[in-house]
């Protein structure tokens, strides 16, 4: 029952001095969930209390089948982007049809997430590399929070996922601004940072949410023509079956899929980083993958959209000192009252306050400090990044993120196709072969022995590589060269090409009266060595467990001590 129930876990083992520390956290991440939920329902194109639905029952669900004990889940700013930018390439009309669109999707990402983790396939979001995911989330942000500016203005200004045609739409309304929604949107804003820099523990949120309902209440403001919440459903979301058919499935699954592998990564990232902090790993990959699945599937019976884990209300958990999921109950418990209770109150809440608060919360999205690092560390990388974060910027959310992560798997293949191969030499007075142009003057090097070492594995992608750049090395040896040396211990497989090609290799340098020896090759690669035919072509004990033995078999055949060949010809699948 633990592994299907990990809330079984920490519920047998729960102390009561926990209780006031999850009450406590429970009580702060709900006072922050319920404004925040509402504003993140706006970025899907949603009406407000879609957001407080979405953060009762995948909530509620997590608790039960989440292994982090510290994250929290519900509406987030990066998968409410992601709603409205596939949900707005459909030709949807009426926002019926679009809330019916968004809850099918919650249902179709949990189904992915669900199966993504049944079958153990949570290693898929590694593809999603971090110049891909900081690229793809810095531009999110920054359309995210130009999409707000409609709010922060007070004005009409027509949606778009292209932060350049966004630009040309604020631009063309901007003359027809309200002074009072833009003074109130500024204030929430300013209010916001500089509580934070004062003191996090402030909930500076539900003070800013807080002011701007006293001012549109008591000072007239809904007369200044200031844009409102309005009128919000009160009551639980009822139960109903998401309208699932062939037709919707094909027209979101792409959208889904992206949702739900961007969604685990964000789950896993946060979760990882919290038991960093707290030193308690109970983090499980692929159950979270169930965990993050279930609750979207359920919280589509209730008329959600799509969640995830938050990386601003994990944060204020953790901080707040929340021991265990308990505290999501508590949240889920006031998130409830404010829908039975409280939701008239918001009536007079203004849109640029719902504006303010999501563009300071995406405003540390956008990490220019990584960009930074990569530009003068890792060039490479650092045009992955760009690329990703140019294509979601201009040309759109989805595009970006496939092709950021289409260019990252390019780079890794270019990187492993041309990989590091080194000339190794011995280190005076030592047993050591290092890398000769790293140690300069304190490596001996021979004339009459060539040793190298090739940083990767030997697969078809790099075999041309490995060939041209051994024979170019052999060539400029001259006539003196009598033995190559190839050291393996970084290569960790050989694929039927490479070992075709290395077989060729073998008998090529024999053939001109070379000797050819392979040493330091571990346990998995020995057995592709004898299992490949490899060898057959090697002389009589050319195999070696050290790069040192080879070089005084190759100096003294009779050199090799009994132990060394025998460690070096040990055919096993379980060798090291």
């Amino acid at each position: 029952m633990h592994k299907i129930f990990p809330f079984l876990q920490w519920l047998s083992t729960y102390e009561k001095s926990f209780f006031s520390k999850d009450l406590l956290a429970g009580i702060i991440v709900g006072i922050i969930l319920v404004p925040q939920g509402m504003a993140y329902a706006m970025i899907a194109g949603l009406p407000p209390v879609y957001g407080l639905y979405a953060s009762l029952f995948p909530v509620l669900t997590y608790v039960f089948f989440g292994t982090s004990r510290q994250v929290s889940v519900g509406p987030v700013a990066m998968d409410s982007l992601l709603v409205a930018a596939g949900l707005g390439t459909l030709a949807i009309s009426g926002i019926e049809n679009y809330i019916l669109m968004a809850i099918v999707l919650a249902f179709s990402v949990g189904f992915i997430q669900i199966v993504l983790g049944i079958f153990r396939v949570g290693f898929l979001v590694n593809f999603l590399s971090r110049p891909v995911i900081s690229g793809f989330t810095s531009a999110a942000a920054l359309i995210i929070m130009f999409s707000q500016l409609k709010h922060l203005l007070g004005v009409s200004i027509p949606g778009s996922n292209k932060f350049h045609q966004m630009l040309i739409n604020v631009f063309e309304h901007i003359k027809d601004f309200n002074p009072y929604d833009l003074g109130i949107g500024l204030i929430g804003i300013v209010l916001i940072v500089l509580l934070k820099k004062w003191d996090k523990r402030i909930p500076s949120i539900l003070i800013v949410v807080f002011i701007g309902i006293i001012a549109v209440y008591f000072g007239g403001l809904e007369n200044k023509n200031v844009k409102l919440v309005g009128e919000i459903a009160t009551g639980l979301p009822s139960f109903s079956m998401p309208e699932v058919n062939l037709k919707n499935v094909k027209e979101i699954w792409p959208i889904a899929l992206t949702l739900a592998l961007v969604g685990y990564l964000e789950a896993i990232s946060i979760g990882k980083a919290l038991e960093e902090k707290s030193g308690e790993e109970t983090l499980d990959a692929n159950k979270e993958l169930i965990a993050l699945g279930t609750s979207n599937i359920v919280g589509s019976f209730f008329q959600a959209f799509p969640i995830t884990a938050s990386f601003s209300r994990s944060a204020i958990n953790a901080e707040a000192g929340a021991k265990t999921n308990l505290a999501a109950v508590v949240s889920v418990i006031m998130v409830a009252v404010t829908l039975l209770f409280l939701t008239p109150i918001f009536y007079y809440l203004p849109n640029a306050v719902l504006a303010s608060i999501i563009m300071v919360s995406v405003f540390g999205l956008i990490d220019v400090s990584y960009a930074k690092s990569l530009w003068v560390y890792r060039k490479d990388e650092f045009i992955v990044l760009l690329l990703t974060f140019l294509i979601t910027l201009l040309v759109g959310i989805k595009e970006g993120i496939l092709l950021g992560v289409l260019f990252s798997l390019l780079l890794m293949v270019y990187r492993t196709s041309k990989p590091h191969f080194a000339v190794l030499g011995n280190i005076k007075n030592s047993d050591y072969y290092k890398n000769v142009n790293r140690f300069g003057d304190e490596v001996i090097l021979r004339e009459d022995l060539l040793i190298v070492r090739f940083d990767a594995q030997l697969y078809f992608g790099n075999t041309g590589f490995f060939k041209k750049e051994l024979y170019k090395l052999i060539k400029g040896k001259g006539s003196s060269l009598k033995g190559v040396i190839l050291n393996a211990e970084a290569i960790n497989y050989i694929d039927s090409t490479a070992a075709n090609m290395l077989i060729k290799v073998i008998k090529e340098t024999q053939e001109n009266k070379l000797q050819f020896y392979i040493a330091g090759a571990i346990g998995p690669t020995r057995d592709i060595i004898f299992s490949s035919g490899i060898i057959d072509v090697l002389d009589n004990e050319h195999l070696f467990v050290k790069t040192k033995e080879a070089v005084a078999y190759f100096d003294n055949p009779d050199a090799v001590s009994a132990l060394g060949s025998k460690v070096a010809y040990q055919n096993t699948l379980n060798g090291n």
